[in-house]
């Protein structure tokens, strides 16, 4: 029994060479004629129907799952320039079984449950694991994976990245196999006889007194203890200074001090990202945040959000049991790539791979939010409940 995994990676003008050269390079180092799965990110710079047709072109009959993105990650670490990144995975121990749920703007939660049922009408009772890639420009992404767990079942392990636009925030784009969607979501089933395990944290800390939400609708907060949502920035910087939230200077903000919310089953807070303030204090945030949570203002550091994706990639391997991880696969919030900055997102790459391994395949991307049990936790079923998250790491290692 095996599982073998490659990546490679193209750069330049060309979207049809692009696509074929990334793949290309992946089944070299692949050392195999073929191969059953194609993880595809790329840059929205190329046009998708093209590049995923060069893609395409190279990895023949093999699944292919994959979106768009806010950047790629591979083996060498995040790439400075734009790029199309292709994972290929080959293996008589894993069965992939991917699916999609169209029309996430009409219903996030029942795209999400169209995408599961999809998924279980051919993979059966034998799922083990599932991967998903939601477009949140389209719906709140907290409801695409409740929709998800609708069909698999309330504790079933889940992980993923909302595709991204290179920080546009426009439009982004979802593959599976010969297709391009957008406003979907794809999703990859697995089945076997395999070991995975699941690292989840942010690093962010909590500042400032708790606040109780006491008036939301879906993303948007309203109040908090009565008061409008932006009174949690102007009490902490200063009504003057808290003026210029009004502009995109709160998107900006929100890299250094998202807001994060105490959820039962995580050490950590859970974070959500605020995107824009509207004239009577609401804050939209990039998911939803129920009446009646406490909310707290989060401070985020280079050195603390490094140190805990090592902690992440660490627990992660602590789940494989002593096996040695076959395949690596990140998705990791587009915020803490801009926290980082360009000169030190490397860094955050290295640190998790001293814990993985520097020669196993890795992939990855920065997302416009992420999906993972809280905590990681996937070996204790009851305690594992799969939600949406911001500014967070998730790193997925697969082993025999």
């Amino acid at each position: 029994m095996s599982l073998k995994s490659s990546v490679g990676f193209s750069q330049g003008e060309d979207a049809y060479i692009v696509g074929v050269n990334a793949c290309q390079d992946a089944l070299t180092k692949l050392g195999e004629s073929d191969a059953d799965l194609a993880i595809v990110f790329s840059s929205v710079q190329y046009d998708q129907e093209k590049m995923l047709a060069g893609v395409r072109s190279v990895s023949k009959n093999a699944s292919v799952v994959g979106c768009s993105t806010a950047g790629e990650i591979v083996t060498t670490g995040p790439l400075n320039k734009r790029s199309v990144a292709v994972m290929l995975l080959r293996s008589d121990v894993i069965k992939f079984v991917p699916g999609v749920g169209e029309n996430i703007a009409a219903s996030p939660r029942a795209a999400g449950k169209a995408l599961g049922d999809a998924v279980k009408t051919k993979a059966g009772s034998e799922l083990k694991a599932f991967m998903m890639f939601p477009d949140v420009l389209a719906g709140n992404g907290a409801d695409t994976v409740r929709g998800v767990l609708d069909s698999l079942g309330e504790h079933f392990p889940v992980v993923g990245g909302a595709a991204g636009d290179d920080f546009k925030f426009q439009k982004t784009y979802q593959y599976l196999d010969d297709k391009v969607y957008s406003g979907a979501v794809v999703g990859l089933g697995l089945i076997g006889n395999f070991k995975m395990g699941i690292g989840v944290k942010h690093g962010w800390i909590p500042v400032g007194v708790p606040q109780k939400v006491t008036k939301s609708a879906g993303a948007v907060l309203h109040e908090l203890e009565g008061r409008p949502a932006i009174s949690i920035y102007e009490d902490y910087f200063g009504a003057e200074e808290a003026k210029q939230l009004r502009t995109e200077t709160l998107a900006k903000l929100a890299i250094t001090y998202p807001l994060g919310m105490r959820i039962a089953g995580s050490e950590e807070m859970l974070i959500r990202d605020p995107i824009t303030v509207d004239q009577y204090g609401s804050i939209t945030c990039a998911a939803e945040i129920p009446e009646g949570s406490e909310i707290q203002l989060m401070l985020g550091s280079r050195e603390d959000a490094i140190k805990v994706a090592k902690v992440a990639a660490q627990n992660a391997m602590e789940q494989l049991a002593g096996s040695q991880p076959k395949a690596v696969v990140i998705f990791n919030c587009i915020a803490r790539n801009k926290l980082f900055g360009q000169e030190h997102a490397g860094e955050e790459i290295s640190a998790i791979q001293e814990a993985v391994g520097r020669d196993t395949p890795l992939l990855g991307f920065y997302t416009y939010g992420e999906q993972a049990p809280l905590g990681g936790e996937s070996r204790n079923i009851e305690k594992c409940n799969s939600a949406f998250h911001n500014e967070t790491v998730v790193i997925c290692v697969l082993a025999e």
